[in-house]
Order: structure tokens, then C-alpha cells, then sequence
């Protein structure tokens, strides 16, 4: 009998206490991606204020609202899953509950019995005759020790019924303040949906207003590429020069160091062996900098953003036109719109490699971080020169006004140097989203 209550009392406190842990757990995720989604509407909302204090529609502010449509969707789609998470833990503590009450039914038929038990051997004689009845010494001392045993048993016992009660009482509030939360969330979610539909009839409007002018929408589109193609070219050139520069620093190095070991040789030998060793020579990284390569790969998905707030207008790839139809764009990096004039900032420590200053896209930075490279440009300012060691979140330079003048885009890439060869990679896939 004994053994049998404490099987169930531990047994209702694994009950309640991991049913609880985990429903916690699955609600603070999806508070948490709420919270996310909120700060990105509120961003993406600041700056679409921004950009119709403008007088004509853009591009931009198309992008912006179609940011704003897929935000409030997911937001959405956020609270269905918060509402149904409510659910399942609704039903899932009712059904705790129930085993609740029939092992509180248990227990108290069980304590029943021992309170006849204890009432049938209430008197001291009685006890004293239950231990002299032993047929030896040992069975004694047992017999003595297990009514001491029946004693707090019915003492835990008691307890184990009132706690027990007491976690069903507390179960029932968190039900009760869950349902209410819940009702709370269904009419957000209606509110959402309702401004979801506000913000697809403000994207048709700006749709129509831009398809008026799809002839300079193209001209306007065609130097974009233009600019972009230029961009590519001088980013490319940039690196492999600053590659060329460090193989030309090692190959000197090499020469100088077999050049002294060779001075007690001939003229002729001294030629040879300049000349092996010039051959042999392969560029190697520094092993600070392989440090630093291997530190920024191991901050993939946790890199922060190159301004402190903005919404992305355009990703990586391939991107179909937001007005013109079959029109598709490619971009080499991503675009973040942002505020206007806002301050550029590196997104890992590194160190600067390339100012540029690029015709359509301002000024241009290169950071090197080990076998990586990330490319800050449409800068109107830059605060850092070549050979600048700058640290993450460093202000390295200030955007230029894009032509509302209202906004502004910060254009970002990232480059990985792989056997002297130059790879653009996804931004998206480093960046904390």
C-alpha cells in the first residue's frame, strides 16, 4: 500500500508539471515570433509614412507596402497558431484534470481505509500486543518500524489530497486566463486581416499611378541594370586587385628569404634557385585572418543588419518586376530601404579594403574578414579609408537620399574568395531575420 502511494503521488506531480512546461515553452516561441513580426510592421510602417510625405508614388513605396501585406499575412497566420496551441492546451489539461480527480478519488478511498485501520488500533494495548505477538526480536523491531510508517503515510497521505486539489484550482485559472487570452487574440486577428486589406487597396492605387508611366518605368529600370552591371564589374575588379596585391606581397617575401639563403652560392645558382622559389611560392592567408574567416562563418544566420532599421525592397536573385509584367531583375546583394541619410555600419569586425566611388551607386566599401568580403554601397559619405581596422555595428559611412528624397537604400552583398576565385553569396542566409 505504501509503495502504491507514492507511485501516485509522483505521479500526478509528472502530470501537471511537464504538461504545463511544455505548453509554456510552445507559447513563449510563438510570442516571440510575434514580437519579431511586430517590430518589422512598425518599422515598415515608419517608413512608408515617410515615403508618401513624398508627392509622387515610387517604386520603393510599392516594395514597402508589399512588405507590410506579407508581414500582417504572417502575423496572421501567427495568432492561427497561437489560437490552436490554446486549444490543443486547453484540451490537454481537461483531460489532466480528469485523471486529476480520479486519483483524487483514489487517494481518498485509500486514506479512508487507513483511517479505519488507524481508528481499529487506536489504543496503546493494542499496538503494544501487535509488537509482543512477534515471534522473535526482529519481527519486533519491523512491526514497530511499520507503524511509525502507517503513521506519516497517513500524514503524506493527507497532504498529497490537498496539493493535489490545489493543482487542479490552478489548472482551471490557467484555463479560464488562457481562454480569455485567446478571445483577445481572435479579435486581432480580425483587425489584422481588416488592415490587410487596407494595405492591398493603398498597393493597387500605387500600382495604377506607376503603370501610367511604363515607358520611363523601363528607361528607369534599364539604368538601374546598367548601374548594377557596373557595380558587379568594379566590385570584382576590386577584390581580385586586392588578391593580386597580397600574392605579390608573398612572392617577394619568398624571393627575399631565398635570396639570403643563398649567399654563399654561386651567381649562377643564386638565379636558379630565385627563380624555383618564385615559381613555388602559393599565397597563403595570415592565420589571424583564417581566424577571422572561420569566426564570420560561424556567425551565419546571427550577422546584424548594415543599418539599424529598414525593410528589405528587394532580395537576392532573381526578382520579378513589382509593375511591369514578365519584367524580372537580378541583384547581386539585397536592397534594405531605410531612413533617409540613415548611418551605414559593418556587420562583423574586419578590416576596410576598398574605398570606390562608382557612378549611380556612391561610394563603395569593401571589408575583408578572412575569406570573405562584404560590399556597403549608394553611400553618400564614407567615414573609414583602406587599411582601417573597424569592429561590428562600427558606423563606416551615411546613405545617399534616394530621389524622392524622402528614403534611402542601402545595398548590400557578400562575397566569399574561394581558391582565388570571387562567389557572391545570399545575404539573407547571414543576416539575423
Amino acid at each position: 500500500m505504501i509503495s502504491a502511494i507514492l507511485k501516485s503521488s509522483l505521479f500526478i506531480l509528472l502530470l501537471t508539471s511537464t504538461g504545463f512546461v511544455w505548453s509554456q515553452k510552445k507559447s513563449d516561441q510563438l510570442q516571440a515570433e510575434q514580437n519579431k513580426l511586430e517590430k518589422k510592421l512598425s518599422t515598415t510602417k515608419s517608413l512608408l509614412d515617410k515615403v508618401k510625405k513624398g508627392t509622387q508614388s515610387s517604386l520603393n513605396e510599392l516594395k514597402l507596402i508589399e512588405n507590410q501585406v506579407k508581414n500582417r499575412e504572417l502575423l496572421v497566420r501567427n495568432f492561427d497558431n497561437q489560437i490552436r496551441s490554446a486549444e490543443l492546451t486547453i484540451s490537454s489539461k481537461d483531460s489532466q484534470i480528469k485523471e486529476l480527480q480520479k486519483r483524487l478519488v483514489r487517494l481518498k478511498e485509500q486514506y479512508k481505509k487507513l483511517l479505519i485501520y488507524a481508528y481499529k488500533h487506536r489504543n496503546k494495548s493494542a499496538k503494544m500486543m501487535y509488537i509482543f505477538s512477534s515471534s522473535n526480536y526482529f519481527e519486533a523491531v519491523k512491526r514497530t518500524s511499520y507503524l511509525k510508517r502507517l503513521a506519516e503515510i497517513q500524514q503524506k497521505q493527507f497532504k498529497v489530497i490537498l496539493q493535489s486539489e490545489k493543482t487542479i484550482h490552478k489548472e482551471i485559472k490557467t484555463i479560464r486566463e488562457e481562454k480569455e487570452h485567446k478571445k483577445i487574440l481572435l479579435q486581432e486577428k480580425i483587425v489584422e486581416k481588416q488592415q490587410i486589406e487596407k494595405d492591398k487597396s493603398a498597393k493597387q492605387l500605387a500600382l495604377e499611378k506607376l503603370r501610367k508611366d511604363e515607358s520611363s518605368l523601363m528607361a528607369e529600370m534599364k539604368e538601374q541594370e546598367r548601374q548594377k552591371a557596373e557595380l558587379k564589374r568594379r566590385i570584382k575588379l576590386a577584390i581580385e586587385k586586392e588578391i593580386a596585391e597580397a600574392e605579390a606581397k608573398a612572392r617577394k617575401e619568398a624571393e627575399k628569404k631565398a635570396s639570403l639563403a643563398s649567399k654563399k652560392t654561386s651567381t649562377t645558382t643564386k638565379t636558379t634557385n630565385t627563380s624555383t622559389a618564385t615559381k613555388e611560392v602559393t599565397f597563403t592567408d595570415t592565420k589571424e585572418n583564417i581566424a577571422l574567416g572561420k569566426s564570420f562563418e560561424s556567425n551565419r544566420g546571427k550577422l546584424p543588419w548594415p543599418v539599424a532599421k529598414g525593410s528589405i525592397t528587394e532580395g537576392y536573385g532573381k526578382n520579378a518586376h513589382p509593375t511591369l509584367p514578365n519584367v524580372f531583375t537580378n541583384n547581386n546583394g539585397i536592397d534594405i530601404g531605410a531612413p533617409k541619410n540613415s548611418q551605414v555600419r559593418a556587420v562583423f569586425d574586419g578590416e576596410v579594403t576598398s574605398v570606390l566611388n562608382i557612378p549611380g551607386a556612391g561610394k563603395v566599401i569593401i571589408i575583408k574578414h578572412g575569406a570573405y568580403r562584404t560590399v556597403y554601397s549608394n553611400l553618400q559619405e564614407a567615414y573609414v579609408s583602406v587599411g582601417d581596422k573597424v569592429s561590428s555595428k562600427q558606423a563606416i559611412g551615411s546613405l545617399l537620399a534616394d530621389d524622392e528624397g524622402n528614403l534611402s537604400t542601402s545595398h548590400f552583398e557578400i562575397h566569399q574568395v574561394v581558391e582565388g576565385n570571387v562567389q557572391r553569396i545570399n545575404p539573407t542566409l547571414w543576416l539575423a531575420m
